[in-house]
């Protein structure tokens, strides 16, 4: 008998221990989005579970348990969708373009040779758990039923009225800005009118445009599993969804207990020393300081208008800091003495390093937690998407200032980096969000894999799933309760109505006799 109850013991132990086999889906070409999610996922891979990965940025060097599914097609056509992204578009337009950019990504991931030949084929691989991104690419969803699987949607930039709809979470437009609207959870009237209008024409032209194209692409590439799946009813159908957001980091505002923070999932190392001729580059700027500009790995310095490179050349050179500009060239002609360029920095690095005092970035999301994460004042320059809404938050939070690239003038740029660094409320206001920030009892990394393996510990956790993704459009909004009452006050009019015009013909009739009989 004790042999045989440590025999279960031990099986016990032994299946706790046996990994879960993981499908991530990341196919975007922007290197920010794959950089956000990888260290999460080789996290998995080193706790045991196989993770293949559907992404465009396939491992150089071998990593236990972890293998790629290369989507390298992404790529087509990519650098002219990025110098395409500032041309002025009506917002019907500006959906379509987006939107048209997201289809495209989920036909080639379907269309992928070897998508097609590992993962499609009924019966070829099986998978415990789907983790994708959660960003319009509704068809991909398929494989959680392909596979009979959980699904989790991880979303980069935090969530917005499309992934709120995968678990049902509210997101009330009086205080929750559309994120490319730019605008903050404190909005004028005017803000407001704006922010419901152009969410409504996102809404709309995702549904009435886009929806169906999904739904046929799902009906094609899983046919199987489309009638007794609707793709509809996958969309509603998510375990979780983990966010690259933090209150602390933006605004405070509701979720349902399956949507969880986890801003910042992709510092996940201690500082490391810096290259030799970085770290001297850095430590012979003096007390002055290092000012670090970057505009990320989808817009190229070297791709500015001569005239725009030239303002920040002349403008770094009348500084007394010294400058680390990730340029993407080998040379940048007329480049002053106190800049030093590089087609690569180790950001995280630079960052937190002491004498580095200020952050100039385009304001993506990644950019921006690391500059809160690190302590330090930014100077946003947007170019699309998210990243103007990241800079008005660190406006109105008080730790940067926010031009607009193509029409600052020298005098502006200029003055905003003088008063970044010589007004000390800035760097007070980094130093107190970081401390924020950083006050969780677990790393972002730490609890995303916590909840992933809730999931798998669970079975997919169907009890976190809210009852509004079992609603109607109609019932969820109670516009059938509206109706009804609506319709009982207008009876209860229409009857007082009827009784008063009873009355007033009795009283008109009986007032009529009256005068007859007195006649």
């Amino acid at each position: 008998k004790m042999f045989a109850l440590k025999l279960c013991v031990l099986l016990s132990l032994i299946s706790l221990l046996q990994g879960a086999r993981i499908l991530a889906i990341f196919p975007y070409p922007g290197p920010s989005q794959y950089i956000n999610v990888v260290s999460y996922l080789k996290a998995l891979a080193a706790r045991g579970h196989q993770v293949t990965s559907v992404n465009a940025f396939p491992q150089k060097q071998p990593v236990a348990n972890f293998s790629d599914i290369p989507v390298l097609e992404v790529f087509n056509s990519y650098e002219e969708i990025i110098q395409d992204l500032e041309t002025p578009r009506s917002s019907w337009q500006e959906n379509n373009f987006i939107n048209d950019f997201f289809m495209n990504i989920t036909k080639l991931v379907l269309q992928n040779a070897n998508v097609q030949r590992e993962l499609l084929p009924v019966g070829k691989a099986q998978f415990d758990l789907i983790i994708v991104e959660a960003l319009r690419i509704d068809a991909l969803y398929g494989f959680a039923a392909h596979f009979n699987a959980p699904i989790i949607g991880l979303s980069t930039f935090g969530t917005d009225w499309n992934i709120d709809e995968l678990v049902g979470n509210t997101s009330p437009l009086s205080y929750t800005p559309l994120v490319t609207a730019g605008l903050s959870d404190r909005m004028t009237f005017s803000e407001r009118v704006h922010n419901f209008v152009e969410t409504t024409i996102a809404w709309l032209n995702w549904q009435l445009l886009y929806v169906p194209q999904q739904q046929q692409l799902y009906a094609q590439y899983f046919p199987h599993v489309a009638q007794q799946a609707p793709l509809q009813q996958l969309c509603k159908n998510f375990s979780l969804v983990l966010l690259n957001q933090h209150f602390s980091l933006s605004f405070a505002r509701p979720y349902v207990p399956n949507m969880i923070e986890v801003g910042g999932l992709h510092i996940a190392h201690t500082p490391t020393a810096l290259p030799q001729h970085m770290e001297q580059f850095i430590a012979g700027a003096g007390e002055a300081g290092v000012i670090y500009f970057s505009l990320g790995s989808n817009i190229k310095s070297k791709d500015l208008p001569p005239a725009r490179r030239e303002l920040i050349l002349n403008t770094f050179a009348s500084l007394p800091q010294r400058v680390l500009w990730k340029f993407e060239d080998d040379q940048l002609p007329n480049k002053p003495a106190n800049v030093l360029i590089s087609k690569w920095f180790p950001q995280p690095d630079i960052l937190a390093h002491a004498n580095v005092k200020l952050f100039i970035t385009h304001g993506g999301l990644l950019s921006t937690i690391e500059s809160i994460h690190h302590g330090k004042p930014l100077l946003g320059l947007p170019f699309f998407y998210d990243q103007f809404l990241n800079v008005e938050r660190a406006k109105r939070a008080g730790f940067g200032l926010g031009l607009e690239h193509a029409t600052m003038t020298a005098e502006q740029f200029k003055s905003s980096i003088v008063r970044l660094l010589s007004e000390p409320q800035f760097a007070d206001t980094a130093a107190a969000m970081s401390a924020r920030y950083r006050d969780q009892p677990m790393s972002p990394q730490q609890t995303a894999i916590w909840w992933t393996e809730y999931v798998l510990r669970h079975k997919g956790a169907a009890h976190m799933r809210v009852a509004a993704q079992d609603l109607s459009f109609i019932a969820y909004h109670s516009l059938d309760v509206l109706s009804y009452l609506l319709a009982i006050c207008l009876l209860i009019v229409l009857v007082v109505a009827l009784v008063l015009r009873k009355l007033f013909l009795l009283v008109t009739h009986s007032a009529a006799n009256n005068k007859l009989k007195q006649h």
